[in-house]
C-alpha cells in the first residue's frame, strides 16, 4: 500500500515536470520570462467555438514536439474566451483575459498568437495556418529579431 502511494506521487510529479502548463496571469508570465530570459507566447482562443483555435491547439500547441520545445524556450500564456455557459471562466479570470484582449487583441481576432518580450513588449503577431509544429516554432522564433 505504501509503495503504491509513493509510486502514484512520483508519477504525478514526473508528469507535472515534463510539460509546461499554460499560465493565465500576465504578471506571473513576465516574472517567469525574466527569470528564465525567455519570450512569452500569448494565445487568444475560443476553446469551445473557434474551429481554427481548436486546429491550432490540436495540430501545433498540444503536440509533444511543441510542448517539449516550449518548455525550454518560451513562457506560455493563454487567454480563453469560451462561449458555452458550461465552459464559463471564473469572473476573476475572465476579467484578466478581457484586460489582455484590451491591450494585445483590440481587433478581437481568434486565434491570435502574440510573441512578447519578457517585459511584455510585442515582438510579433500571427494566427493559425496549416503547418507542422517545427515550422510554427520557426515562425514564432523569427519574431525575436
Amino acid at each position: 500500500m505504501k509503495n503504491s502511494l509513493l509510486l502514484g506521487v512520483f508519477l504525478f510529479i514526473s508528469l507535472s515536470i515534463q510539460s509546461q502548463d499554460w499560465l493565465t496571469d500576465l504578471d506571473e508570465a513576465k516574472a517567469l520570462a525574466s527569470q528564465n530570459n525567455q519570450n512569452i507566447i500569448l494565445v487568444f482562443k475560443g476553446s469551445d467555438w473557434c474551429a481554427p483555435c481548436i486546429k491550432l491547439d490540436r495540430e501545433v500547441l498540444s503536440t509533444e514536439y511543441f510542448r517539449s520545445y516550449a518548455k525550454d524556450h518560451f513562457v506560455l500564456l493563454e487567454a480563453d474566451f469560451p462561449k458555452r455557459k458550461k465552459n464559463a471562466l471564473p469572473d476573476d479570470l475572465q476579467k484578466k483575459n478581457n484586460k489582455l484582449a484590451a491591450r494585445y487583441n483590440k481587433r478581437g481576432v481568434f486565434p491570435f498568437v502574440v510573441v512578447l518580450s519578457k517585459d511584455g513588449k510585442v515582438l510579433g503577431e500571427t494566427g493559425y495556418f496549416k503547418t507542422t509544429p517545427e515550422a510554427y516554432i520557426s515562425h514564432l522564433e523569427s519574431f525575436k529579431g
